[in-house]
């Protein structure tokens, strides 16, 4: 198979943020699940600084009906800076201009949820004929180097789509898709393949595939001409199975601890995890969970 020729670095990001959240009901009734607040951050901040750390330059989010807290979370707010300024607050007033100074950021609309292929493609016009990254509101990854930055050196090498993946235990593989291996090489694999949820049985690896993307502009017209599932919903991953036909697809083991945030036990781990990583509330946390009786 051929690598994409394209050259372009990858400078935009797409955000898909429309779902519904049902995981986390009721809470995510009126409140978006990508605003849920690890410690003091929002989950969708993290990712966003990670992909700001990884060189992204455009920040696409994909929002949806009662979305409208993500906008306004990354918007400047004159009022709150305001008040920070008269009370002196200068710290908190740095963090907060900060937050809206990281990127440029672009709000589409995805009017109806009809799957994560849709999504990208309600952002196709700002993405363009270049290459792109794509990351999951789920999946959060602790470690030295970002793991989006990760996926685009192995995209500058190879020239070629990859995706971050992850080794799980192969009972686990009806909540993934599953990468089929054509050649491996340490971490990094060559795609065979992509199965979507398949039966422990039935996985054709122990290599899951997690939220994080970096695509070629091939996929866009793809994505354009596949047909919708039974659910009515265009899927990423059968747009990929397509563009396996034309050139090789890579995945690589992202290296740093990973936290599935759309569960509430992922949801939970990420909070004390990053709360016992801060100077302010570490040492006082860590009190607290030796104290715990567990019996």
């Amino acid at each position: 198979m051929r690598a994409t020729s394209t050259k372009s670095r990858i400078r935009k990001a797409v955000f898909p943020a429309a779902g519904f959240g049902t995981r986390f009901l009721p809470v995510t009734k009126a409140q978006p699940k990508e605003m849920l607040p690890i410690v003091d951050k929002p989950v969708i901040q993290y990712l966003v600084e990670e992909a700001v750390a990884s060189g992204i330059e455009e920040i696409i989010i994909v929002t949806g009906r009662g979305k409208r807290a993500i906008e306004d979370h990354f918007d400047h707010s004159f009022e709150l800076e305001h008040n920070l300024v008269e009370k002196g607050k200068t710290g908190l007033l740095k963090e907060v201009r900060h937050i809206s100074d990281m990127a440029k950021f672009i709000y589409v609309r995805q009017p109806l949820p009809l799957g994560d292929g849709h999504a990208i493609l309600c952002a196709k016009e700002i993405i363009g004929n270049e290459p792109f990254a794509v990351l999951f509101g789920d999946d959060l990854i602790r470690g030295k180097k970002p793991a989006l930055k990760q996926l685009i050196e192995i995209f500058e090498k190879k020239k070629g789509s990859v995706m971050a993946l992850e080794k799980i235990d192969k009972k686990n593989s009806e909540q993934y898709g599953m990468v089929d291996i054509l050649e491996k090489n340490g971490k990094l694999t060559t795609i065979k393949n992509l199965v979507e949820k398949p039966q422990p049985e039935n996985a054709p690896s122990n290599l899951a595939i997690i939220g994080k993307y970096v695509l070629t502009p091939e996929i866009i017209p793809i994505l354009e001409k596949i047909k919708p599932g039974k659910d009515g919903e265009i899927r990423l991953i059968q747009a990929l199975q397509e563009l396996l036909k034309q050139q090789n697809i890579y995945g690589y083991e992202v290296e740093g601890v990973r936290y599935d945030t759309g569960s509430k036990f992922g949801f939970l781990k990420a909070t004390i995890d990053f709360a016992l990583e801060r100077k302010d509330l570490g040492h006082t946390l860590r009190s607290y969970l030796r104290g715990l009786d567990l019996s």
